[in-house]
């Protein structure tokens, strides 16, 4: 979804449940499905603006399939009284990340039942499958870390007058960026192999439950501090200055952000507010709410599950006919194509939170997606890819050379990340110049796809 949209549907992202219609938004849905049938009706030379089109109505489908997900999953996480952070790598990743898991599932399945049977047939159609699963993961990792903190931080400097930047939380760097970091590594360190085997999908998934268990030490710290922090809170003025505060706490040995200073005092204002706000899930654009409780949580679990799924299928078909059309490598269209689309849940989530002032969940939502991605979305596809074959690895060559394009999206994860990371921890802020500076690095990585698909050399 272009930054521009977003930018001019920021308002919808936080009205609240008795609100009017997001108009907006609604109003591009029905431009896009007028679009896609006039395309389709207008004959076989209107293909490639009709997959356009269609790529638009589904990236709004999965989007609406995720938004009533997200909203029930959270409800679950409270009543369970599980831990915000932890909730945020389980529930919310999921709720986010559905569209990449069910994305490589397709992938895989796709490939592999257009194979012959033969069982030399089963396995390079798995590889060819799972290259996919490789490139919209990656791809939606490229997109989640770039362009979600830009579409934040540009949403922001136009809403938010009062402090129009993100502050990023350093505990976002040091804690949710190096995990990804190192989950980065070892995917890349899997992917200089020449096959890649059913034993690594246990290793990132290993990796991403102690990435939970560091979520749960964390929440257990975070709790001990907001406690100590209500308490320093009720026994001074309402008008103390955050920076004092802050400060005050530092010296005492404890280290708060802004971001715990304005919770802390919310909760101090008003109890209970908080679980009134997810009462109820806002279906079709929030036209419609449904109350939430064990048993209508669930069905919408399950239901939105299944459309997202659905969504996902049609997502996968799009993409492979539009490699066929354009006679170019799945790989360099599932990169782009599908990750941006699959990416739309986690963006309107992240910028939901910058809305709400919640900087640090904006930005920690990019990068737990990011992991979850690696070490599941990834995982998931690779172990039945393993088990509809027979448990053969799953070839990451072809002819004898690396899949095209998996050179350079080795070298190209490497050096985003490096540049993001360093400009988020430069004055722990992201400002408007910075977002358009991350959009000319995913412009590089756009670049690439292209370069790639025209057969330039990596």
């Amino acid at each position: 979804m272009p930054l521009l949209l977003l930018v001019r549907t920021a308002r919808s992202m936080n009205i609240p449940e008795t609100s009017r219609v997001p108009w907006p938004a609604l109003l591009l849905t029905v431009m896009a499905l007028v679009a896609m049938i006039l395309f389709r009706l207008l004959g076989s030379e209107w293909t490639l603006p009709y997959l356009i089109a269609a790529v638009t109505v589904i990236s709004i489908a999965i989007w609406q399939a995720c938004d009533p997900f997200a909203d029930a999953a959270q409800w679950i996480g409270n009543s369970l009284r599980l831990p915000g952070s932890v909730r945020g790598a389980t529930l919310d990743a999921v709720s986010s990340s559905m569209p990449e898991l069910f994305s490589g599932i397709f992938f895989v399945l796709a490939a592999i039942s257009a194979g012959d049977g033969e069982p030399q047939s089963l396995v390079d159609a798995g590889a060819e499958g799972f290259g996919a699963t490789i490139a919209t993961c990656a791809g939606s990792a490229v997109y989640n870390m770039i362009l979600i903190p830009a579409a934040c931080a540009l949403v922001i400097s136009f809403r938010r007058k009062e402090h129009p930047v993100i502050d990023v939380d350093p505990e976002v760097i040091f804690r949710d960026g190096l995990w990804f970091v190192m989950c980065e590594m070892v995917l890349i360190l899997f992917l200089f192999q020449d096959t890649m085997r059913w034993w690594m999908a246990l290793v990132l998934i290993a990796g991403y439950l102690l990435y939970i268990a560091h979520l749960v030490r964390d929440a257990r710290l975070y709790r001990e501090r907001m406690g100590l922090l209500k308490r320093y809170l009720a026994s001074r003025p309402d008008d103390l200055a955050v920076r004092k505060i802050i400060g005050e706490m530092a010296s005492d040995g404890y280290r708060v952000s802004r971001t715990m200073v304005a919770k802390a005092r919310g909760e101090l204002e008003k109890s209970g507010d908080d679980e009134e706000d997810h009462e109820s899930a806002g279906v079709f654009f929030n036209y419609w709410h449904v109350r939430l409780n064990h048993m209508t949580a669930w069905a919408i679990i399950a239901i939105a599950t299944l459309a997202a799924a659905i969504a996902c299928y049609c997502l996968v078909e799009v993409t492979r006919a539009t490699a066929e059309y354009l006679e170019v490598p799945t790989f360099f269209v599932a990169v782009i194509l599908a990750a941006a689309a699959s990416s739309v849940p986690d963006t309107l989530l992240s910028i939901g939170s910058a809305m709400r002032g919640d900087d640090g969940g904006a930005i920690s939502n990019a990068f737990g997606s990011n992991i979850f991605d690696i070490c599941i979305c990834l995982s998931i596809p690779l172990l039945i890819n393993s088990y509809l074959t027979g448990w053969q690895p799953v070839s990451l060559l072809q002819d004898g050379e690396p899949i095209p394009g998996l050179l350079g999206l080795r070298i190209l994860l490497v050096g985003l990340t490096v540049a993001t990371l360093a400009l988020m921890w430069w004055q722990q802020q992201l400002t408007r110049n910075k977002a358009l500076l991350l959009c000319g690095l995913y412009g590089v990585f756009i670049a690439y796809a292209v370069l790639g698909s025209l057969q330039v050399g990596w």
